[in-house]
């Protein structure tokens, strides 16, 4: 019988807490079940295996980062709704890097899987806040794919502590988007 209070729910957001904690690539069903006072082989009435907690930590995140990103950038347009959606993406980054790991390494398994249409939400906050900038339609996947890169890089090695040189990473992190500002306007 599963413990009283255990859900699946419950095991992924443990899980997900877990891995910000010590990293997603650290993850195991044993300490995820020592985290939650249970014996290993009861985890598996909640979730199929590590892959299927993984993904669905994955799945967690893409809608929590997906969230974060609409809630900042909503009624903002331009530079400053694209400040806003890094300084949302880069927040989220700093304070569930494990869960922004399993998000980045997941892949989505079909047409139904919920992480795709997670994944598409995020897209979609994004892609409006591009819309400000009146690109050709063909730039757009460009300019996605440019943005989320600069922002997954800066806030994997901030979250990362790589950043050793002395001076002000904030200054550094507003300079990146004021340099993403100007070249989407000059598109």
């Amino acid at each position: 019988m599963p413990r009283a209070g255990l859900t699946p729910a419950a095991v992924v957001e443990a899980g997900a807490s877990l891995a910000d904690e010590i990293g997603f690539a650290q993850l195991s069903m044993g300490l995820l079940a020592e985290r939650l006072g249970v014996k290993t082989p009861s985890l598996y009435r909640h979730v199929d295996s590590l892959a299927d907690l993984a993904h669905r930590i994955a799945i967690l995140a893409m809608i929590e980062v997906g969230d974060a990103v609409r809630d900042a950038t909503q009624g903002r347009a331009g530079g400053d709704a694209l400040t806003a959606a890094a300084q949302a993406m880069r927040a989220y980054v700093k304070d569930h890097p494990g869960r922004y790991a399993a998000g980045n390494a997941a892949r989505s398994t079909g047409p139904d899987d919920p992480l795709l249409a997670a994944s598409t939400r995020l897209l979609a906050s994004l892609s409006a806040v591009l819309r400000g900038y009146q690109l050709e339609p063909g730039q757009e996947i460009h300019a996605l794919r440019m943005f989320r890169s600069m922002m997954h890089g800066f806030a994997t090695l901030e979250a990362a502590g790589g950043f050793q040189i002395d001076a002000d990473v904030d200054e550094s992190f507003t300079w990146m988007i004021n340099l993403i500002d100007q070249g989407l306007r000059a598109e």
